[in-house]
């Protein structure tokens, strides 16, 4: 059953709560608006009910995480199970079973999986922490403080992950204090091509694109002249940049990120904690193009709905970490947590079955051609691969249109449909939904898209 029209969003319960909230948290983290926000009472599949009982089609996967469905079956009742034994333990230094079982299958799942050897983990609470894992093993490793990363990068909100993101907005207010040991270089955006190229490029099935060599061999003498002239120890990488706007880079692009590593001897390190499991119809990003990472920073739907990530390296990489002598030199009080882990386990379990992929590359294919049907000069391009979709909203001389793309949110809340928008100019309509989503679920979306954009 599809969402019905609203007439009241926000609804009374959700403007009472935004008033309270407004008096107690800092006013710089929820926006409160005429139209904003919606309070979420519970959740179940790809639907999701306010404090009002309205009830929304999920667009979003609550940023990414409900990949397996709100509330997925396997994972509350791992959760349920877990909390009746043990909510805590010292995972640093009397950690629970379920703390192995999860680095365990974590390296299986990665680095065993790739027949590269064995994996080894650093556990953490958010993507941030684990971007900031992965930077401090580089420096261990290769004693070499710089990283190259991208424009349009998103990292993370820690002081670490901050400097290495590349969105002027979350940096600015305090640039005054960050590390200064990241440097940026173009990310491959087909359809603003950052080398001058052309642009506008789109593939019909939304998948990875392979344009001509041009882009990329300007890409390589950037990457080789920077890595001459600094001391670089690591490329960090979106495979697909999510924040950033949902933008597919060529396929060969982490090939030639792999191989210039190889010659410099420095760390490729895979940041997939939205990309992972599954959101782009492999069980990671990289896999598309057969590349390993040195290191791979997981979170998002690791647990469907708990705070944990994963930095996950090469034994031989994470083994320029230090034993432990009874002093970790790199841990958190609920490292570990035995919740958590074992909502991760429940999870992974699931993204490990071939027709979680499949399930995920259909509902995909599906989704890109509905919204591809739409016909307005306000969208500029649709892409995307697997569930991780994005449209670009621009004006008729093709600059970014933020304006349309958040009315096309706000009108879509109003319809029932949970919809983000990013992009490094706010102008993309951001799409990651529950895998769940059925073929009437994206059609329904599209329809109201298309008689949004019929007002605008």
């Amino acid at each position: 059953m599809l969402p019905e029209l609203r007439t009241e969003i926000p609804g009374p319960r959700s403007r009472e709560l935004a008033v309270r909230l407004r008096r107690a948290e800092s006013r710089n983290v929820t926006m409160v608006g005429e139209h904003w926000p919606v309070f979420w009472e519970r959740a179940d599949g790809v639907n999701v009910w306010d404090a009002d009982g309205n009830r929304f089609l999920d667009f979003t996967a609550g940023f990414g995480v409900a990949g397996l469905g709100h509330a997925a079956q396997p994972v509350r009742e791992a959760l349920v199970g877990q909390s009746a034994r043990l909510l805590h333990a010292m995972g640093d230094v009397h950690p629970a079973e379920s703390k192995v079982e999860l680095c365990e299958m974590l390296a299986e799942m990665t680095f065993g999986r790739w027949g590269a050897g064995r994996g080894k983990v650093i556990l953490g609470n958010s993507g941030s922490d684990a971007i900031e894992a992965a930077l401090k093993t580089a420096v261990l490793h290769s004693g070499k403080p710089g990283v190259l990363v991208f424009e349009g990068a998103y990292h993370g909100l820690g002081y670490g992950a901050l400097e290495a993101s590349a969105l002027e907005f979350f940096r600015r207010p305090f640039a005054a204090q960050l590390g200064r040991f990241a440097v940026r270089v173009p990310y491959p955006y087909c359809y603003r091509c950052p080398f001058g190229h052309g642009g506008g490029f789109a593939l019909e099935g939304g998948e990875f694109p392979n344009c001509s060599s041009a882009c990329l061999g300007d890409l390589q003498n950037r990457l080789h002249g920077e890595i001459r002239r600094r001391e670089i120890g690591a490329i960090l990488v979106e495979p697909v940049q999510g924040r950033g706007g949902e933008v597919v880079p060529p396929r060969d692009f982490l090939r030639l990120l792999r191989r210039i590593c190889d010659e410099e001897k420095i760390l490729l390190v895979a940041d997939e904690i939205y990309t992972g499991f599954n959101r782009t119809g492999r069980l990671f990003a990289c896999d598309h193009s057969d590349v390993v990472p040195d290191i791979i920073c997981l979170g998002k739907a690791l647990t469907s709905g708990f705070p944990l990530s994963a930095c996950v390296g090469r034994a031989d990489v994470m083994d320029a970490w230090p034993e432990s002598a009874g002093e970790a030199l790199h841990t958190s009080t609920f490292l570990g947590n035995p919740l958590g882990c074992a909502m991760a386990l429940a999870a992974l379990r699931e993204h490990a079955k071939p027709e979680a992929a499949e399930q995920v590359r259909a509902a995909g294919r599906h989704l890109r051609g509905a919204l591809r049907r739409i016909v307005s000069p306000r969208i500029g391009e649709v892409r995307g691969t697997g569930l991780l979709v994005g449209v670009e909203m621009v004006r008729a001389d093709g600059s970014p249109d933020a304006e349309t793309a958040g009315r096309c949110v706000t009108g879509a809340l109003r319809e029932g449909l949970l919809l983000l928008a990013g992009g490094r100019h706010g102008n993309v309509l951001s799409l990651s939904p529950p895998f769940a989503i059925t073929p009437e679920d994206s059609d329904f979306l599209a329809g109201k898209l298309a008689g949004i954009l019929e007002e605008v």
